[in-house]
């Protein structure tokens, strides 16, 4: 579905990522942790278009789409949930999520995914009127995470959906990540610095050192011994 090569990104002449080569297949978790600065924000971004890669393919479904907007690749069915959630503060929690069923798909699926996403978080049905900034971390976590979900997407990005949050609301977002992937035909592809709670429900994994893979593998391999504290640490 998703194949990345030799993805090269830079930022005002300092190289964020550097040959990169990440895949995805249909209906697979896959996860990227690593340390803070690795390049695991910058390689969403590269994916999703908000920021531009200079060298390299970000193939979809065989086709090359490095060059392509980023709002034509939002219609391919890639959604891109942000570090730091980025909710529409000043919309309601039912704004919020109706603003991510823009496409044609979306819009023709838009009751049965809204229904879906109220069954994962009810509490946004209860706040569905509420303004989306006077939510707590948690709330505006899981509005971003059925805001992307509206969009019926094919593959779910999602940037550290852990941050800020309490180790219990965190607990609860994992749990509803494994379910989203169990209970449907997305492909999710996680970036996450708590390595536990990542690499336990994927399928593969890759560990981003410098802007570099430093190591891949099933979650048993990069989770044995000393190789996972020498790839994530550089020791």
């Amino acid at each position: 579905m998703l194949q990345i090569e030799g993805l090269h990104t830079s930022y005002g002449g300092l190289k964020a990522l550097v040959d990169v080569s990440v895949k995805v297949d249909e209906n697979q978790f896959v996860a990227i942790v690593g340390p803070n600065g690795a390049g695991k924000s910058t390689l969403f971004k590269s994916i999703s278009g908000t920021v531009q890669a200079h060298k390299g393919r970000i193939l979809w479904e065989g086709q090359d789409i490095l060059q392509m907007r980023a709002s034509h690749r939002a219609l391919l069915g890639i959604a891109h949930v942000p570090e730091g959630r980025q909710v529409f503060k000043e919309l309601s929690v039912y704004e919020n999520l109706e603003v991510g069923a823009q496409t044609p798909k979306a819009q023709k699926e838009m009751s049965h995914n809204l229904e879906q996403i109220y069954a994962l978080f009810p509490i946004l049905k209860e706040r569905s009127t509420q303004l989306a900034g006077t939510l707590s971390g948690g709330e505006q976590q899981m509005l971003a995470i059925g805001r992307g979900l509206m969009s019926a997407p094919k593959l779910l990005m999602l940037d550290e959906p852990s941050m800020g949050l309490a180790p219990k609301v965190t607990d609860i977002i994992f749990e509803r990540i494994q379910e989203i992937h169990r209970d449907t035909r997305i492909a999710i592809l996680l970036v996450e610095q708590r390595v536990a709670e990542a690499l336990s429900p994927c399928n593969y994994g890759y560990v981003l050192r410098s802007g570099q893979v430093a190591m891949e593998g099933s979650p048993d391999t990069l989770t044995r011994g000393d190789e996972m504290r020498a790839a994530y640490l550089g020791i």
